[in-house]
This record gives C-alpha cells, structure tokens and sequence, in this order.
C-alpha cells in the first residue's frame, strides 16, 4: 500500500522569512492540500551561532499570515517530534553510532591544516578535490596516538566509489552524480552537532516525508543525502527542486532588488491572498489564461508536473497588479482598515478619530482607491488631502500656469465658486462647465491649470469630487495660492 503524501518545510531560523522561503513553502503547501497529504513544518536549527528564536517566530507568524497552516510539526506536534534540530541531537548520534559500529562510517582527525594541503595538491593535478580518505583506515594505535595530541575526531560516511547517485527529478527530469566525485563527507562535527545533510536526512525517514520540494540550490547536497540513505537503509523520498527566484536584472534576489522578506511586504501593506497567488505563479504555469486565483482553485489546479526548471524573475509591478486586483474586491470598511494604520504611521491622522472624520476618511479612501495599488502606497497618494501645496518648481508645470488663460481661468472660477450654495461634486461641475464657456477656455486649458492649483500635477482622480471632499474652504485657498504662478 503506497503511504500518503507527506511534505515538510523545514526552514533554518537564521534571519528574516525570505520571500524564496515563502514560495517553496507555498509549492509544498499546495502539493499537500491537493493531494489531501500532509504538510510538516519544522526548524533546521543546528547552525547554532545564527540561529534564534525571534527569527523561527517570523517564520511562523509569516507562514501563518500567508495562510500556510500546518497539519505537524513545530507548535502543533505530531508522532515524529520534537520538531526542533537542537531536540533530536540523541536520535542523530545513535544513528551515528550505528553506522560507526556497522564500519559505514569512521573517526576523521584530520585538521583543517591538513585538509587545506590535500585540496591545494588535488587542484593542482586538476582533480575535483575530495577528502583523501586519510583516515578511513587507521589502526587504533593511530586513533591512540591523534587523540593523545588532543584531536578532536569528525564522524566521515564511506561512500561508494563505483557507479552514480541518481534519482528521478519532479521538475528536472532524470538526475545522476557520478559516485566517486562525492568523496567521503562528514556526518557529525567534532563537537558532536550533525551537519546539515545528515540531520535531514533522519528527519525525513523517520518522519516519513514522501516529496521533498526545495530551491535548486539544494540540488548539489543531493547526491551527499541519497548516500546516507543508502548506508541507513531507508528509502530516498521523491525529490523536486524549484528554480531560484532572480531579481529583474536576473541576479539572485537580495536587498539590492528591494524588499526580500515576507514581513517587508506584510508591513507595506500587500494582502497575504494577493502575495500567495503572486508567488504561486513564480515558477507554476497554470492552464490557461487565468492569473488571478482563490485559494480553492490554486490547490485545485496545482501540479508540480507544471513547474518549470527556469529561473523565475520577481517582478514587483506584477506583484502590485495582482494586489490591486484583489484590493478592488475590498468593500468602503475594509478598505478603510487596510490603509488608516498608514495614514496614522504618516501622521496624517490619530489613532482615535470622531465619527464625522471616519465618514469623511473613508470617502477619501474610496475615492482614491483606483490610484493604491497597495495600502503602503496610502500615504504617498493621498497626501494633497493633509499636506499644504508645496511650492511648484517644476518648469513644465509653471510653464502651463504661466499661460494667459490659466489666470484667466482661475480668476474667473474664484469668483463663480462665491455663488455656489450646495458645495458638492455636480454643482461644482455645473459651475466650472459654466466658466468655460463664460470664458471662452475648454479642455487642458482650462482643466491642467485648475488640477495644478489643487494638486501640483496636471493628472489624477475626478477633480470635482476632489473638491467636494476638500471642502469649499481649501478648495477656494488653494485656487487662490496658485494665481501667484500665474
């Protein structure tokens, strides 16, 4: 009976959660969901000089935030913990020992001095270098005498010199390293923490992974892992390794690109929806046209078989285009809760405000909802709504308001605005409609220098609205100020 689909995610808590993280969790998550298997979170944290607390908290909070509950493992528990590296370090040095006392594995003294002088030589003579095997035979009075100096001995799998690793990749196709280019590596460091690749290893046969699907980078410490499989006796799990995801000028991605942690994005005020289908498609090629997907149909559709071995390229205007698809689908008050928090970090308002303010806000908000493609973007937008017009110093826009008809209009509109008795959106267009045609002034004439005086740019939302929501008094301030342009 062929077991049930079981995945991990298995993160080093080293820094901030990686948006790269982020999609290979994604990619684990759905083949989990969709299969009806299980998805295991659990922390890699035998790195013991980088690894903390507050880092394995940001995992959890983002994989929780994206919406990536997880079935076992760290918090929640499960028939395989504990979930932590650091709480199995027993299991991993019984496993040792047991490849030890099976003569699948040896002491190693060498120091690093001595490695360094045997890679150099193998370079040198143009050989891949891999470790001497200095060590795989020494009688006990040499392990005697190396001990006597102090030496602290490394644990060395035996592997096999003769024929290839190989296994069937889910996004790469049919992968083989030749055997004798890995050499005889390290398991357990001298001071008795495990390296990387053989604590996974345990982890993934005794907690019964059956996929494992990480970042490519991954692909090289492959062979190293099918190797203690095969010294333990436990079977190699199906493998499938995504592509890296590079930055547009096709490097890998870091803080040069710009954001690169899942926090950064939470806290600019992307929406987790939009950030997982975002990511779901770096890399994934649906059928079809469709790029906008529920999380039903995600998991629905999802199949690794469709995952391309290219690297994908982070685009942030795409990112900000399926965020503004799924921003478009928020009602007036879930808009509004989305972007306040920004407008009180601006300082634009407090914390706690009337109910009159909050009815305005939020026509404020709905009014500018076309022009924010995420809440972090608030601010930046809807500033000319709490900000004083800054002194225009651009030469093209002052140019415009140089125009005679742009005094001209504007004087007129001043004067034509007094009159008006119902201070909203209709009468303000029936009034300006009217002091075009007074003046004999229409289009961009008349319209870029009356935008200007209220914003500073000759584009933006619907400009008697605007006014309306400025009110009559700001409105006519700022209609005023600008004739000194002109």
């Amino acid at each position: 009976m062929e077991k049930k689909l079981k995945v991990r995610f298995a993160p080093s808590p080293t820094g901030p959660f990686h948006i790269g993280g982020a999609r290979s969790a994604l990619f684990n998550w759905l083949v989990a969901r969709h299969a009806d298997g299980t998805f295991l979170v659990r922390i890699e944290d035998t790195d013991l000089k980088r690894s903390t607390k507050e880092s394995e908290e940001n995992i959890k909070d983002s994989l929780k935030w994206l919406g990536m509950n997880w079935d076992e493992g760290i918090d929640v528990g499960g028939p395989h913990g504990p979930y932590r590296q650091t709480e199995r370090l027993d299991l991993y040095k019984k496993e040792v020992q047991r490849l030890l006392d099976e003569g699948k594995a040896y002491y190693c003294y060498c120091s690093a001095e001595e490695l360094e002088v045997s890679r150099k030589a193998q370079l040198d003579a143009g050989k891949t270098p891999i470790y001497d095997e200095h060590c795989r035979h020494l009688t006990e009075e040499e392990k005697a005498k190396y001990e006597a100096e102090g030496r602290k001995p490394v644990v060395r799998l035996k592997v096999r010199k003769d024929g290839v690793f190989a296994f069937d990749d889910m996004v790469r196709g049919h992968v083989e390293f030749q055997a004798a280019g890995v050499g005889d590596f390290i398991i357990m460091k001298s001071d008795g923490i495990p390296v990387y690749n053989f604590a996974v290893v345990i982890d993934d046969a005794f907690m019964e992974v059956t996929h494992v699907i990480r970042a490519e980078e991954h692909l090289s410490n492959t062979p190293r892992q099918l190797a203690i499989y095969e010294a333990l006796g436990y079977k190699p799990p199906k493998f499938g390794h995504i592509s890296l995801i590079l930055g547009e000028d096709h490097k890998k991605m870091s803080k040069r690109h710009g954001a690169t942690s899942v926090t950064e994005y939470r806290n600019m005020g992307y929406l987790p929806e939009a950030v997982v289908n975002y990511l779901a498609l770096l890399g994934w090629t649906p059928k079809g046209e469709q790029e906008i997907f529920t999380e039903e149909e995600l998991i629905k559709q999802f199949s690794m078989k469709r995952v391309s071995s290219n690297d994908a390229v982070f685009d942030i205007n795409k990112l900000n285009w399926i965020n503004f698809q799924y921003m478009k689908k928020l009602d007036a008050d879930q808009l509004y809760d989305l972007i306040v928090p920004f407008l009180v970090k601006a300082g634009y308002v407090d914390a706690a405000v009337s109910e009159e303010k909050k009815d305005w806000l939020k026509k404020v908000i709905w009014f500018m909802k076309d022009h924010i493609y995420f809440a972090g973007q608030a601010a930046d937008e809807l500033r000319f709504f709490f900000e004083d017009m800054p002194k225009i110093t651009d030469e093209d826009i002052l140019a415009i308001m140089k125009e005679e008809t742009s005094g001209k209009l504007l004087r007129a509109f001043i004067e034509d605005l007094k009159t008006v008795e119902t201070f909203d959106q209709a009468e303000i267009k029936k009034c300006f409609n009217a002091c075009m045609k007074a003046q004999g002034i229409k289009g961009k004439a008349a319209y870029e220098p009356t935008r200007i005086a209220l914003t500073g740019v000759t584009q933006g939302p619907g400009m008697f609205e605007m006014m309306e929501l400025f009110g009559r008094e700001k409105t006519m301030d700022r209609l005023e100020a600008a004739l000194a342009y002109c």
